[in-house]
């Protein structure tokens, strides 16, 4: 454990639970800025009060655990039990997962799995913007490449772990188009990211907002449709209904794992999560954590970055 410098901060959560970092937090994980561990998970984020480091694990005693280094670290260690979950409402979740006998097992066996809320809204959603319309691996390889370029090192031990702090919001607004080419997105996104940028505040306050309204919000930026949306929802604001419609594998998975067909639309998703409502997006987490994915047909979509044009 790399942990020789003190913290600057300490948090401690006692969740009446029992919790599953990695299944809950692991989703949120885009290197070089956070790191999923068998120590716990390592992150490196930009907060209100400036850039944080922060470790997460769960001690002995079953508690939830943050140690923090870098002028946010308050900050972080504030928000420990809403990004363990704490405000995720699980509450008759049971009845709705026994309406199908593959939920109800998902539920049973994967109890410590809760929808994280992050409260950061921007931070969220430039990741998932560079993702739209790509292949998982390219999203990855692109985001790696923009955070090490424009980042900065982690406060604390997380330099020495190799982890970057994004860049800030001003800094993501005057980035130029060409340095988005050379990392392989293209001027659609990266004006999305560009514009975001410009409003980071007021997308930021999307997370004291009823959930709706935060949507809404989401939504009325130019380049941020329904999947987009609902990828930022499901960490930045811990929506356990988001459903991400218009993604390139999930309806297939959701078709095979509830009625066993092997490929399905997003009307047909829609149509087979409608029961699980409040608890649509839960539903999904649940089915990518077990590893369910429906059968592949036919050639891998190829890799194609403009990085290499």
């Amino acid at each position: 454990m790399i942990e020789s410098e003190a913290p600057d901060a300490e948090a401690r959560f006692r969740p009446g639970w029992s919790i599953d970092l990695r299944r809950s937090l692991g989703p949120m994980a885009r290197w070089p800025a956070m790191r999923v561990g068998r120590d716990g998970i390592w992150r490196a984020t930009n907060t209100p009060d400036g850039p944080a480091t922060t470790h997460v694990w769960v001690d002995r005693n079953g508690d939830v655990r943050m140690r923090a280094w870098g002028p946010g670290a308050s900050w972080a260690g504030a928000g420990l039990p809403a990004l363990a979950g704490a405000g995720d409402d699980v509450g008759g979740f049971g009845d709705v997962a026994a309406r199908h006998p593959l939920v109800a097992d998902l539920a049973r066996r994967m109890p410590g799995l809760r929808m994280p809320r992050t409260r950061q809204v921007f931070e969220a959603l430039v990741p998932t913007v560079i993702e739209q319309k790509v292949t998982g691996h390219e999203a990855r390889r692109s985001y790696a490449r923009l955070v090490r370029t424009l980042g900065r090192p982690a406060p604390g031990p997380g330099a020495a772990l190799g982890l970057v702090v994004p860049a800030t919001a001003d800094v993501w607004a005057a980035t130029a188009s060409w340095v988005f080419h050379r990392a392989g997105v293209e001027r659609r996104r990266a004006d999305t990211v560009r514009v975001a940028a410009t409003y980071a505040r007021r997308l930021d306050e999307a997370a004291s907002l009823p959930m709706e309204a935060a949507r809404r919000r989401l939504t009325a930026l130019p380049g941020v449709g329904p999947w987009t949306a609902a990828e930022v929802a499901q960490i930045a604001l811990g929506d356990a209904d988001a459903v991400s419609v218009g993604d390139y594998h999930i309806p297939n998975t959701v078709a095979w794992a509830l009625a066993g067909v092997a490929r399905g639309d997003d009307d047909r998703m829609l149509e087979l999560l409608e029961p699980f409502r409040p608890h649509r997006g839960r539903v999904v987490r649940l089915i990518e954590a077990a590893g369910i994915g429906a059968p592949k047909f036919g050639p891998r979509r190829p890799i194609d970055s403009i990085a290499d044009r």
